[in-house]
């Protein structure tokens, strides 16, 4: 409540007063003086008091109020705080204005920092695609062994190629979504065809199953997100494995038989950087696919 509180905050004053009001009333016991005399002095030293204790608790609501409002502004720029009471409090006003200020250069220059580092990893992205396809070309002359292996090693690079360019749409403010009515098989028979080479180079066999579904999404962020499990899954399923795709309610569920995630990990698997027992023994993991999915913007349903 706000008197207990300006009670709490005025209890050193307040017991001053009350300690010379006990002085006062003992000297005039002390030399017997008549007691309607000490109770006339205490009046009208009470009516002062009292006053000056309703004008300060009325200005203590006033600026509680006014620092309430400025609370919901605070990421604001600029905002003006209460008058001071005294010199202490204007001071403490001033170290807060140096604080607020200091923290907006700090802001802008954390902003351009960052800005920079986003068009530097978004430019480097976009070049390496050049070489990749061009070492695409060169291995799609050779139908041997390794020009396989290279191939799918080469697709894993531009997949994550693809990640850096999803981490930096994560933050910016002017992506593009297009969120349509799109056939929920078709996205997944898609982004199993982009996964073939890996699933015949492993002896991985898919089981899907139509679901028959028609969603309300974004198709490249929904297709991104289905890749990164597929990824996994072939990443963890050993060579002779199964990964089977299926409708589960209004759910789409994509199973393997590999090694799995251990019960202590699974909390923790959606964590930024978070790659786990399996993850550190096998050194495969960058423990990011799994947080770009949690933080993509696809939010999709069905009809």
């Amino acid at each position: 409540m706000p008197l207990r509180s300006f009670l709490r905050r005025q209890k050193k004053s307040i017991a001053l007063h009350l300690c010379c009001l006990a002085l006062f009333a003992l000297i005039f016991f002390l030399y017997h003086m008549p007691m309607d005399a000490l109770l006339y002095a205490l009046s009208l030293c009470a009516v002062p008091l009292t006053l000056a204790f309703c004008i300060s608790f009325v200005r203590y609501l006033r600026k509680g109020r006014a620092l309430a409002a400025l609370r919901s502004c605070v990421e604001t720029s600029a905002f003006s705080l209460p008058e001071p009471d005294d010199a202490l409090e204007a001071d403490y006003q001033a170290l807060l204005q140096a604080v607020c200020a200091h923290r907006t250069v700090l802001s802008a220059e954390n902003e351009n920092r960052y800005r920079d580092l986003t068009d530097y990893f978004t430019l480097w992205a976009h070049q390496i695609k050049t070489p990749i396809a061009a070492i695409q070309l060169l291995l799609q002359t050779g139908e041997d062994q390794r020009s396989r292996e290279l191939s799918a090693e080469l697709f894993k690079i531009e997949q994550y190629v693809g990640m850096v360019l999803t981490y930096l749409r994560l933050g910016s403010d002017d992506t593009d979504y297009l969120f349509r009515r799109c056939s929920l098989d078709e996205i997944v028979r898609a982004c199993a065809r982009k996964y073939a080479k890996l699933f015949i180079l492993k002896r991985i066999s898919l089981s899907f199953q139509p679901t028959g579904m028609t969603v309300l999404t974004d198709e490249k962020w929904l297709s991104f997100v289905i890749e990164q499990l597929l990824s996994n899954a072939l990443k963890y399923t050993r060579p002779g494995g199964c990964i089977r795709i299926l409708k589960d309610g209004s759910c789409l569920v994509i199973a393997d038989n590999g090694i799995g995630i251990r019960s202590e990990d699974l909390p923790r698997v959606f964590e930024k950087g978070f790659t786990g027992c399996n993850g550190r023994s096998d050194k495969k993991s960058t423990g990011i696919g799994l947080y770009l999915c949690k933080k993509s913007p696809v939010v999709w349903a069905t009809t």
